[in-house]
């Protein structure tokens, strides 16, 4: 089979390999509007998998949950591991539920497979999406466009610590961050390779090494001497707390940024609301080795109080799964997808987060029309 070129309405253009590729995707929908908007993720990329026509993509339901946690008392069978290796990516939809404590769901969940898949690097872009507004006054489309890369594997969320005498009025509770070069050099390198990818060249390195005096001093000193090996690329360096407001007050002076484990999981989240929404957000948790499979999630959790109400948006489950694509080798049906988001969203037909009065369902369908159009 002779390679075929794939070109969308907008000018993009990619190859398709040679023979038919087809993908494996697990599904982990999980809890909450994980499982309506991993859903409709799927059916905008079976709709664009089939317009296409150059690719395969096949799927497969996990059922691992909260839910499943309460039947079987742990979110994971023994070989969760050895079953999700055999995929190409996973599609995560979200973990929580309200009787059950966040600390179980996340490290029962996403972080039991985060961690050992060695997903190391998290991938946030943040963006304006045409048909959007920023809360920021003046603030318009093209002049917010980040991504934030989060060490996904050690720091603040190692695991490291424990409670003495719980109970007692003298209790002592320790949460140990850990750093080692080895971890702190890989995300380095990589934000690094990824702010030398785009046009700006820039990367802003957010650290906190005024009050956390090891950890964080390790950081500046690795991300300083990485810096010499990318003399393209122009570094600056801000505490997490001017960062803060640095995205709010100076937006268009921030292109690609790394941070800490939880300073980049706050500072993401108030990206995506900067952008217009948590409802738009994408993630993707990579092995830039490739050895193990990566997983991609909208970040926007499973927000129980809106289940089944129709109201979750899944723009943020569609950018997710344009990042999966352009993940697995096929950036042109990325692109397309995009396309047929944003052109989406700019004709008015949006969730109530982002002003919109469709439900779930219309924007899904929405999407799945406008493939047809782009493609």
């Amino acid at each position: 089979m002779s390679p075929t070129k794939i070109t969308a309405s907008n000018g993009t253009e990619g190859i398709a390999p040679s023979g038919r590729q087809s993908y494996k995707i697990a599904l982990i929908p999980g809890d909450g509007i994980g499982i309506e908007v991993i859903q409709e993720g799927k059916i905008v990329l079976q709709k664009l998998a089939k317009k296409l026509n150059t690719f395969d993509l096949v799927f497969e339901d996990f059922e691992w949950s909260s839910a499943y946690y309460k039947k079987n008392g742990r979110y994971l069978p023994d070989d969760a591991l050895t079953q999700v290796k055999k995929f190409n990516a996973i599609l995560f939809g979200a973990v929580g539920a309200p009787d059950v404590p966040d600390h179980i769901s996340l490290w029962g969940l996403r972080l039991a497979l985060c961690q050992p898949l060695q997903q190391y690097a998290n991938v946030r872009p943040t963006r304006i999406l045409r048909g959007t507004t920023s809360p920021l006054r003046n603030c318009k489309v093209g002049d917010l466009d980040w991504v934030i890369i989060r060490e996904n594997s050690e720091g603040e969320y190692a695991g490291h610590g424990g409670t003495s005498h719980a109970g007692q009025s003298w209790s002592v509770a320790t949460e140990v961050s850990i750093f080692t070069r080895h971890g702190v050099e890989r995300i380095m390198r990589f934000a690094f390779e990824k702010a030398r990818s785009r046009p700006r060249k820039k990367l802003t390195v957010v650290t906190k090494s005024n009050a956390q005096r090891n950890g964080m001093v390790l950081w500046d000193m690795v991300a300083s001497e990485v810096a010499r090996d990318f003399p393209d690329v122009e570094v600056d360096k801000m505490l997490v707390d001017t960062m803060t407001t640095r995205m709010v007050l100076k937006p268009e002076g921030i292109d690609t940024i790394v941070a800490t484990n939880l300073h980049a999981d706050i500072l993401s989240d108030l990206a995506a609301a900067l952008a217009g929404s948590i409802g738009i957000a994408p993630t993707s948790n990579l092995d830039p080795t490739r050895e193990n499979p990566s997983m991609f999630e909208p970040i926007h959790g499973s927000a129980f109080d809106i289940t089944g109400k129709g109201l979750a948006n899944p723009v943020a489950t569609f950018w997710t799964a344009a990042e999966m694509l352009r993940w697995l080798g096929q950036p042109a049906a990325a692109d397309l997808l995009m396309l047929a988001v944003e052109n989406v969203t700019e004709n008015g037909i949006k969730t109530k987060d982002l002003g919109g009065s469709s439900n779930t369902e219309e924007v899904t369908k929405a999407v799945c029309d406008e493939i047809e159009k782009v493609v």
